[in-house]
């Protein structure tokens, strides 16, 4: 993205031509300085899932009849690590610039440390699983790659699936988006429209996910998909790194829209948002209330589905109202 401007063509022109050395050439590797940033990151993130308060919140039945418990901190997460950011830069205390100029190391951080956590929650599930939902497939390939507890925690409050998803994916994510649009600024002197336009829709969703953070504690990765490096390595490094990829094209490749046209497309994304939000505020709404509300003004029309699990066979509903049934026409 950086060494190649992008283009998928000029990458590989360079690989076929200089071939194993090609790869060594442009392949980061960790620094101390990468290393440094990373930890504090996730440090600070760790700092304040644990202690900042919130409403406490159910998860789903697990297939054994375990209810998770989360603490829904997210919103004050979210402004307080981009206060923080602000005033470590208005300060001069750390210039979120020099995040792009080592970019590269970070990834490879974020590479290692999906391994290095895989290998500790791996170890961890054969040694001390907090929960019942635990097990392993009798493959060690299998028990490291899908996982072996469905709910890591540090401790009663501390879910180390949350912590990694929430905390470091989408929260680094964040962090990524601002940090570029903060070197373009530096070296340009002003921020492109098309990445302030792109910057700020992100910056929007984000804030969306932290506002509705009860409502994904019902999604597919949380409620079924076991911590393996799967699960981490989507956390960690897939999520921030092929989310904020588009800014990061931008900041040395800016495209300048127009008033018109950033504004379209900037409306347009805000729409999108909202049809996202509203989609899952029906969902939460249907699900908290067992099917028992109104959806657009009229008795949701559900499907009742059944499935078999360790404790035998339970009965699910499933909105087909709202949002999704326009999904399903």
């Amino acid at each position: 993205m950086v060494r190649a401007d992008g283009s998928v063509e000029k990458a590989c022109r360079h690989f076929f031509q200089f071939g194993i050395r090609g790869i060594k050439d442009v392949w980061p590797f960790p620094s101390q300085r990468a290393c440094k940033l990373v930890g504090a990151f996730v440090l600070f993130e760790a700092i304040l899932q644990a202690l900042l308060p919130g409403e406490r919140v159910m998860g789903p039945s697990t297939p054994v009849g375990n209810r998770p418990l989360y603490t829904r901190n997210g919103i004050p997460c979210f402004l307080i690590t981009l206060g923080v950011y602000y005033l470590l830069w208005r300060e001069r205390l750390f210039n979120p610039a020099m995040v792009y100029d080592i970019i590269g190391e970070i990834y490879s951080v974020l590479i290692c440390a999906t391994y290095i956590t895989t290998t500790l929650l791996y170890v961890k599930g054969h040694m001390a699983p907090c929960s019942s939902d635990w097990g392993s497939s009798g493959n060690v390939l299998g028990d490291f790659f899908w996982g072996m507890e469905l709910c890591p925690r540090l401790s009663s409050v501390f879910d180390i699936k949350v912590f990694m998803n929430y905390r470091l994916g989408i929260m680094g994510w964040a962090i990524l988006v601002i940090s570029f649009a903060i070197k373009q600024y530096e070296v340009q002197g002003r921020v492109s429209d098309s990445l302030m336009v792109s910057s700020l829709l992100m910056l929007m969703y984000i804030a969306k996910f932290f506002w509705m953070e009860a409502a994904f504690g019902c999604s597919m990765d949380i409620a079924h998909d076991r911590a393996g490096w799967f699960m981490t390595y989507t956390c960690v490094t897939w999520i921030p790194v092929v989310n904020s990829s588009v800014n990061l094209y931008l900041v040395t490749h800016p495209i300048q829209l127009g008033r018109r046209m950033a504004s379209t497309i900037f409306l347009l994304g805000m729409l999108c948002i909202y049809v996202v939000w509203d989609c899952d505020r029906q969902r939460q709404l249907f699900r908290n209330s067992h099917g028992k509300c109104q959806i657009w003004g009229r008795i949701p029309t559900k499907i009742q589905a059944r499935h078999q699990t360790e404790r035998g066979e339970r009965k699910s509903l499933l909105l087909t109202a709202g949002w999704l049934c326009l999904t399903s026409m």
